[in-house]
């Protein structure tokens, strides 16, 4: 390891709030505590001999300036022992501090445009050199290089110091610190977080939804852009022309221009635009890199203003008035603090874009079974009308009694109206387009096809029973209560999806419902046959070519059912 290496891995190990856990003997993997970034820090450090308890020994913090997202960096105060040679590291310290047996050490770490900013001079071969503009150049081309290949890149700067800066004029987190000034920048380290696996195909799942997804962080623009590239969220990277930093030029880029899709759009940038700017932005760009929390109260209420729903996620409690102000506030379950939570509408426990996504397919799973539900059950009762209201128009008696219409209140649309309830996503859920959110839910035709099948019902039930009536058949009322009863079945089984036919989607991909089904038409036939029940419901029992006849009627709302549904597929 070279003395510069040294330096980065020992400067971001003493500046860290991460805890190593694993025995220093250990061959496997380290156990960390604290924030997964700086975790990754002190475990590099570890695999090359650099402890941070033996460094955290050797070099006691003395002060410490918290990171912040408006500054993005931390910076802490370590006492350097002079005569101390214990560590590979303290004789490379020594070398830097220049033989003037400076006491302490100011260690920052950080966004490297933001060291940029704080810094005066680079460590080079092992002595100081003046930060240049030829050296600023190279820094910063290194940076964003390393973030071109969607590295979260942070730069690590140290200072030797003197004496201690006065509590009251060190600043704090918001301001700044008097310490950070005068830095040496000493090197970056460069660190892959990729996404988890399913996140692509949750991305592309949420787009062929009609859902735009979104990337805000505090990341480099280009760190931004070449994760949000590889997860779809755009289609390319920056051009020459959008790069941060890239100076002006009144001759054409030699690349064709991205996308204003394709844009990043900094913080820096946000602060700089007025509502109205943003109001046009935020339906043309689709990453913001480098951004405070309060940029995100700001986009909220863009995407708000133009009728957008926007869900918002987040984990600080800075993020509290976004995810508040947010149509649907997300919270992280692992990495949320308690204010987050509070402030959202759902909390993610695995802290997995993916399960958002999967949060919305069974949200509109259930939004299709409940109005399927509603459907099916005015549907019924629409029938059940139409044959109590019908029969005495035509000079019929009133053919079902009441314990007959209670008997199919309650199991008929019981037990189907239940398995509805657990109806497993129709095929293409996820590829449909989003339907306004207030939208009512008999849209859709839903209400016309209530009508239509609870009036077709009522007539094929009421016609069996009319006809059996005309022909002085005593069992003409076990005939309309048999045909309404299986018509309801036919009605359940096709209703389960509003394009698919049951053939397709098959019998047992709802078993729930086939039991339903099955056990409706059996407790149908108890009531109509068994003879101590018979007085009871009012039935009798119906010959073999009676059943047959409520049985063939019955299927009408099926086959129609089906038929309308093919009309809809092939339109």
């Amino acid at each position: 390891i070279s003395a510069t290496q040294a330096l980065v891995l020992a400067g971001s190990t003493l500046c860290n709030d991460a805890i190593i856990r694993e025995d220093k003997e250990a061959t496997g993997d380290f156990s960390t505590v604290g924030d997964p970034t700086e975790a990754a820090l002190v475990v590099a450090a570890a695999r090359f001999g650099l402890w941070k308890d033996d460094l955290d020994k050797t070099f006691p913090r003395l002060a410490e300036v918290p990171f912040t997202s408006e500054r993005k960096l931390m910076t802490t105060v370590h006492k350097v022992p002079i005569h101390t040679d214990s560590l590979v590291v303290n004789p490379y310290i020594r070398q830097m501090l220049e033989a003037e047996e400076m006491p302490y050490l100011v260690v920052t770490k950080g966004a490297v445009d933001q060291l940029l900013e704080v810094s005066d001079r680079v460590w080079v071969n092992d002595r100081f050199v003046p930060l240049d503009v030829e050296w600023r150049e190279r820094v910063r081309s290194a940076n964003e290089g390393l973030a071109r290949e969607g590295l979260r890149v942070l730069g690590v700067a140290l200072r030797p110091l003197k004496e201690l800066v006065p509590e009251s004029s060190a600043g704090d987190a918001e301001e700044g610190s008097a310490y950070e000034k005068d830095l040496a920048i000493v090197g970056m380290v460069g660190m892959m977080d990729p996404p988890r696996a399913e996140v692509k195909d949750a991305v592309h799942t949420a787009k062929t939804a009609g859902i735009r997804p979104m990337m805000i962080t505090g990341d480099h623009p280009l760190t931004a852009m070449r994760i949000a590239q590889d997860l779809g969220i755009v289609d390319r990277g920056l051009s020459a022309a959008d790069s941060p930093g890239a100076p002006s030029s009144s001759q054409p880029a030699a690349a064709p221009p991205a996308s204003t899709h394709d844009r990043v759009i900094t913080g820096q940038e946000l602060t700089r635009m007025t509502d109205d700017d943003l109001y046009q932005a935020v339906s043309e760009v689709s990453v913001f890199a480098r951004v405070a929390p309060e940029h995100k109260l700001r986009i909220v209420e863009a995407l708000q203003r133009r009728g957008e729903i926007a869900a918002m996620t987040g984990d600080g409690v800075n993020d509290a008035p976004a995810l508040r102000k947010a149509d649907i506030g997300v919270a992280m379950g692992i990495t949320g603090t308690d204010v987050s939570k509070e402030a959202s509408d759902m909390v993610i426990l695995d802290d997995n874009f993916a399960s958002i996504v999967s949060a919305v397919e069974e949200e509109l799973t259930i939004y299709d079974n409940v109005r399927k539900f509603i459907r099916y059950t005015l549907t019924s009762n629409a029938g059940e009308i139409i044959v109590m209201l019908a029969a005495p128009f035509i000079g019929m008696p009133i053919p079902l009694t009441a314990l007959q219409i209670l008997w199919v209140n309650l199991v008929t649309d019981g037990l189907p109206g239940l398995a509805l309830g657990v109806e497993p996503a129709e095929r293409n859920i996820m590829r449909r387009p989003p339907y306004p959110p207030n939208q009512s839910v008999f849209a859709r035709g839903m209400a016309p096809a209530i009508l239509f099948i609870g009036l077709l019902m009522g007539i094929v039930s009421l016609g069996v029973g009319y006809w059996a009536w005309r022909q002085g058949n005593p069992a003409w009322v076990t005939m309309v209560f048999m045909t309404l009863t299986l018509s309801q079945m036919g009605n359940a089984l096709a209703i389960r999806s509003e394009r698919d036919s049951l053939f397709t989607i098959g019998l047992l991909s709802n078993r729930a419902m086939l039991g339903a089904v099955l056990l409706t038409f059996v407790l149908q036939l108890a009531i109509t046959y068994i003879p101590f029940l018979q007085p009871i419901f009012r039935t009798q029992a119906l010959t073999a070519g009676e059943l047959a006849i409520s049985l063939g009627a019955s299927t009408i709302v099926f086959i129609v059912s089906e038929i309308w549904k093919a009309f809809l597929r092939r339109r």
